[in-house]
């Protein structure tokens, strides 16, 4: 799967990596660089939202609180253009959209510890064993979606698939460091997705998460274990 990645604001779209300097280089504003974006800032903290879809979330918060900072990750296409295009419209000057794999934009891109909430909402649940590792929610990969949370940071999370919900609240719950909240009903403030929307009106059920980290970032122990075990090898024929 491709890594090359596009990064859209209010004033338009354009590679985030590049061979043209002149096309992608300095980084639109206000994309968290490393190191700039300390606990201590004064500057509003950011808000991330893995896998916008058509931007109902995103949108909405961005247009009620000017003040804040929202960054999308999408790795569709079709909806990061989408979005792109009604960020410009709305001339919503505190968004950043980027188009990519999440796994690779939290460990390879993204700043360390910027963000005071995390919201993942309806991520594909990957149910064959072999596409396990491009799940977000794992043993091996949870340190990812942890690390972009500044200390006391929020993450967010819901699933009308239940037993790959079931997982992630188990995984979740057997981290030494997180808090897990389960919420009974609809958040506060509505549907946040079209498709919890359509849902509710269903009446399909959906797990809601809510996560506090305590804490230094790190990984879970589970998956630790798997980094320290090595593999089983098979015996070589003699015959």
């Amino acid at each position: 799967m491709s890594r090359v990645t596009r990064v859209a604001t209010a004033e338009g779209l354009r590679p985030l990596f590049g061979g043209d300097p002149a096309a992608t280089a300095p980084l639109p504003e206000p994309f968290p660089r490393p190191g700039e974006l300390p606990v201590s800032s004064a500057l509003p903290a950011w808000e991330v939202e893995i896998g916008f879809g058509k931007g109902r979330y995103l949108l909405r918060r961005a247009a009620l609180e000017p003040a804040g900072r929202f960054l999308g990750i999408e790795i569709a296409g079709e909806y990061f253009r989408l979005v792109a295009r009604r960020v410009a419209r709305r001339r919503l000057a505190n968004v950043v959209l980027l188009e990519g794999e999440a796994q690779y934009l939290a460990g390879a891109v993204l700043p360390k510890g910027f963000a005071r909430a995390v919201h993942i909402y309806f991520p594909d649940p990957w149910p064959k064993l072999r596409h396990h590792r491009r799940r977000l929610f794992a043993p091996d990969s949870l340190d990812l979606v942890q690390g972009l949370l500044a200390p006391g940071g929020n993450l967010y999370f819901a699933t009308d698939f239940l037993a790959y919900g079931e997982e992630v609240r188990e995984l979740l719950v057997s981290h030494p460091g997180a808090r897990v909240t389960v919420h009974d009903g609809p958040w506060p403030d509505g549907a946040r997705t079209n498709y919890e929307a359509k849902y509710i009106v269903e009446g399909r059920p959906i797990l809601r998460l809510e996560v506090a980290f305590a804490g230094a970032v790190a990984p879970h122990p589970r998956g630790l274990l798997d980094l320290l075990v090595a593999p089983t090898l098979r015996p070589v024929s003699q015959s």
